[in-house]
This record gives structure tokens, sequence and C-alpha cells, in this order.
């Protein structure tokens, strides 16, 4: 039996894994207490945004993959907010922009997580909302310990607070300096704005109707005030070293709600695997599942050299095609059945060499070229200007305690109900506290392109593309699976490596997990400053020596990470018979899987 760093949780009853222990905790909490997956899930996440405050806040967005217990196959939730109607790209150029700062009041769209929590738990949940917000409010009022990552985040950013962000500095260093780490911190500013929108609910009793007046307190009540009389005069520094006024209006957030979608999916070696739609990164994973799809995985060392190379060439072509060809199916047609075929994966499996590729290859589609020859020319341009103060979503091996990334949460119940979300965005480093709120905005408009005539070009009311992408899985005999990962750009690289692992080398969730991991970041980033590094390779010093030699022999630009640094990953699985099992990353000591 291959030793793990805990045990692979197993159980009937339920099972809640995330990024947080405290956030698992309550979600169990949630499960004993008579509430189901969809109930538990929001909690968590609530939870999340107080005791992980540097990864998401209430003011973020999330897509999120819910599967009821019998249902064919998952929903999506929409939780992406869109570009305010002032957010044209004529505008953002008069204020001397060509890329839109990964930070400051420009780099908002519509928070869209609250209004997607809000739709599912109206829907499919069973408690009252007081169940829902007690433990959020508990730890924002009373406080939780803090993380040592938290703690370094808000220290480095100290200077930049007092001097930039009065509101941010008053809320995240009370005491004039920041909170030390494994003290207790608190938020009583967004703990009053949860009690107030419970209140507000409370005045009805039907437990659906509470949830649509929560939803009308946040976005056309005093939430949309409050962010609406802010940004009317609020002008402050953005990562692109210039202080800017926002557009997101009162008006942009009455005019918006979350909505249900179908996922995109693939088969693969019996399994079927969901993920988001084109406004998400998802679809990555599945043309790269396509692609391996003729390769003879199974046959692979999966901590060998030919095994990353593989799966790396093959993630390479399909984050460019991410580049080229995703965004928002609202507002262009974009060439997806083209993309999951498997007549189009074979094309793209031939580019695959014995060396690594130090190009940017959009596969060829016909009628779309522009976008791909744009995509390549983008690639190759500097875009490092500006400070960067507090800007994108530092997402590579956590070097130091001051990278982050997002958050992740899967839980199934009892009955079989099951929820697999990335909930991200609104984080401190992204933006000014909202006075009165306790909350910063998001930087999720930093995904678009000052560029006309893209699928990802700034437009009023259109999604960006995120980096979020939950998973979901069936496997040939029954299996249901949710998993993800936070980590921007790596969050399908991850995922796809622990897929793989799980369908080709019979391990169990903890075993796969606790595998060395990698990534690349040779295509282009999508958090400002959309950097690029050809031929880029992360990996995990577990690999050993030989492994990483032969990947340099390869050309691959090889960075080996310190070591139990790269991937969050949690999953989470349910069999036939109704058994349960859960695993969480043992990096970063703090994500947990609980069950029983």
């Amino acid at each position: 039996m291959t030793f793990t760093t805990r045990p692979e949780i197993t159980g009937t009853f339920g099972v809640a894994t995330s990024t947080h222990w405290i956030a698992s905790a309550v979600g169990m909490r949630i499960l004993e207490h008579g509430g189901n997956a969809f109930d538990a899930a929001a909690a968590m996440g609530f939870v999340l945004n107080v005791v992980e405050p540097h990864l998401n806040g209430p003011l973020g967005d999330m897509p999120l993959l819910m599967r009821k217990a019998g249902a064919e196959k998952p929903t999506v939730v929409c939780g992406q907010g869109t570009a305010p109607a002032g957010a044209t790209i004529a505008h953002y150029k008069s204020e001397g922009l060509t890329l839109i700062p990964g930070s400051g009041l420009l780099a908002t769209v519509v928070p869209g997580a609250f209004g997607a929590w809000m739709l599912m738990l109206r829907d499919h949940g069973s408690l009252p909302l007081s169940d829902i917000l007690e433990p959020a409010i508990h730890y924002a009022r009373h406080g939780h310990p803090v993380l040592p990552r938290v703690s370094a985040t808000i220290d480095g950013l100290g200077d930049f607070f007092a001097d930039e962000w009065p509101t941010s500095y008053a809320t995240w260093m009370p005491g004039g300096s920041a909170p030390a780490p494994g003290s207790l911190f608190r938020n009583p500013d967004l703990a009053d704005t949860w009690d107030r929108i419970l209140s507000e609910a409370e005045t009805v009793s039907d437990r659906a109707e509470q949830m649509e007046a929560a939803r009308r307190a946040f976005y056309e009540g005093f939430v949309a005030e409050t962010i609406d009389a802010y940004l009317r005069d609020a002008k402050v520094m953005d990562a692109a070293g210039g202080r800017r006024k926002g557009v997101l209006t009162g008006q942009d957030m009455a005019d918006w709600s979350a909505s249900y979608e179908d996922p995109l999916s693939v088969d693969y070696h019996g399994w079927t695997v969901w993920k988001g739609g084109m406004w998400t990164q998802g679809p990555t994973l599945l043309q790269s599942l396509m692609t391996l799809s003729g390769a003879d995985i199974g046959a692979m060392d999966l901590n060998g050299a030919e095994f990353v190379h593989t799966v790396t060439e093959t993630m390479k072509l399909s984050f460019a095609d991410r580049e080229a060809y995703y965004g928002d199916p609202d507002f262009t047609d974009l060439p997806v059945e083209t993309l999951l075929s498997a007549d189009y994966a074979a094309t793209r499996r031939a580019l695959i060499g014995r060396t690594a590729s130090r190009e940017q290859r959009p596969g060829h589609i016909p009628g779309f070229e522009a976008w791909a020859k744009a995509a390549i020319a983008r690639a190759g341009q500097d875009f490092a200007d500006g400070p960067g103060v507090g800007a994108g979503e530092p997402t590579m091996a956590h070097l130091t305690e001051r990278r982050g990334d997002t958050v992740h949460i899967d839980v199934i119940d009892q009955w079989g109900n099951m929820v697999s979300t990335t909930p991200s965005g609104g984080w401190l480093q992204s933006s000014p506290v909202v006075p009165g709120l306790g909350m910063p905005l998001n930087s999720r408009a930093q995904m678009f392109w000052l560029d006309e005539g893209l699928p990802t070009s700034l437009a009023p009311g259109r999604r960006p593309r995120t980096t979020l992408s939950p998973s979901m899985a069936q496997g040939p005999d029954g299996r249901q699976m949710a998993f993800g990962t936070p980590g921007g750009d790596q969050q399908d690289q991850w995922q796809l490596i622990l897929f793989l692992r799980l369908v080709h080398g019979r391990m169990n969730l903890q075993e796969a997990i606790d595998a060395p991991l990698f990534h690349t970041s040779h295509f282009q980033a999508s958090f400002y400053p959309r950097a690029t590094k050809p031929a880029h390779l992360m990996a995990e010093p577990a690999f050993g020596e030989a492994v990483l030699d032969d990947l340099r022999s390869r050309g691959h630009a090889v960075e080996v990470s310190e070591p139990w640094t790269v991937g969050r990953l949690t999953a989470a699985t349910r069999d036939t018979d109704g058994l349960l099992k859960a695993a969480a990353t043992p990096r970063l000591m703090q994500a947990y899987a609980v069950g029983r």
C-alpha cells in the first residue's frame, strides 16, 4: 500500500472538501444539520470569503457545477458577472490604457458569486438563509485564525494601503499593522453587511423567497447603492500606475442575474467529463483529453518524463486555442464543435513531437483565421508595464507566502447531490474595500483585451473569459466525481493530470493528489501583465533528477519548484452503492477533506 500524506476519506453520509479546514468542517456541520450538498457548498463559500480573503471575496465570481441525485448530467450555474455598460474599449483607451490593469476600479465586472449562490439555494437548497450565513457571520464578527499567507499578503501591501487605499488599510490593518499569523482577525463591517442582508431576507418566511429577498438586497438594494455611491467619486491607484475612476454602477448590478446552462462534455476511456462553457477555460481540459485519447497514456510511467512531456505539449496546444477561440458565446459564434471533435484532435495530436515547442500554435479553423493570427501576435508582445501592485492572480508555485490564487469546494451528500465550484475574485489585493461593506470589488475584467473584433474584446454586457473551472466526471462503472483546484491558468492543467492518473494509474484519490505535479506557463497568461514563457515547465522536485534532466534534454525550460508547492487539488466521488470518498492536497497545509 502506498503511503499518503493523509487517508482517503470514506463514508456514506456525506463528504465535504475545500481549500481551508474551517470551511470543510462547516460544510460537514451543514450536512449533519440536515442540509443537502447545495446548502453545504454555499455555507462553505461564505466562510471561505472570511478565512481566505486574499483568494476570494463576496464581490467575486464563480462558475459552479451542480448535479442533483439521479440526474443524467450536471448543470452549470453561471456566477460570472458581465462588463458594465460603461466598459467600452474607447473609454479605457481614453484613460491611457492599452491593457486592463490587474487591480483597481476599472478592473471590475458585476459581482456574480452572490447571485449564483442565491439562485442555487432558492431552487435546490433546503435550509433557511440564516443557517447558511451564520458560520460566516460568526467568523467575521468573532474572529478566525489568520493564515500566514494572509498576514504576509497584508504586510507586503501595508504601505500601499496606507498611501492609496485607506479603506483597505482600515479593514486589513485595524491596529496599524498586519495581523500576526495565527492571531484572531475580525471583519465587523463584513459581518454587519451579511447581518443586514439576512434581516432583510427574513422579512419573508418562505425559504425560497428569502433567497430572492437577499438577492434583491445585494443587487438592487443597499449593497448596490453603497457600491454605486462609492464609485461615483472614488479615484484610486491601479496596477498600471494611475489613479482612475471605475465605471460599474448600481444599475449594472440590477440588470444582471445568475443563470443556468448546460455543460460541455467529452468521453475519454469510458468516462464522461463535464466542464463549464466557452466563457471558462474548462474546454481546454476537454480538448486535451480528446488529443490524448490517441496517445497510449496507460502504457506510460505516470511520474515519468514521457508522460510529463506528452501532457505538457498537449496542454500548450489546448491553451493556444483558448487564447484564440474562447469567449462569451452569447456575443460571438465560437467553433466549439470543431474544437471538441475527434477529427480536430487528430490534427493537434500530430503536432506533438519529441521536443518541446517554443511556438504558440492555435489550430487552423476555416473562417476564424484572424483570431488565430491575432493570438499569435499578442503572445509576442511585452505587456509588462506599470508597477503591478495587487495585480493579477499570482498562480505559480507558492515560492513565497505572499502568493495566492483562489479557492475550491467539492461536496456530496447522503442522497447523491453533488457540487463542484471555484469561487474567486474580490481578493484583498484586487481593489479597495468598499466603505461600510467590508469587501473589495473583483478584478476579472483584466481577462478582456482592448482590441476590437476578438471573442475576448471588452464590451458592455459581455462575460470575461475566466480561468475558473470546476469539474465533474462519471466513470464506466457509474462512479461520479467532483474535483477541482485553485490556480488561475494552472487549474485545468493540474486537474487533467489528476484525472489521467485516476483513469490510468489505479490510484486512490489521495495517492493521485499527492503524486508530483507540473504545469507550463508557455502560453499567454490570463492575468495582468499577460506574459508568456516559451517552453516553460515547472515541476516539483519529487519527480527526481533523472526525469527533470530528461525533460531538459527535450527542450523544456524546467523550473524546479520548492517541495510540495504545486497545485491545491481536492476531489470527491460517489460509487453506485453509495460509498463516498474524498481527498485534499497537503500542499500549503490548509486544504482538508472531511466526511463519515
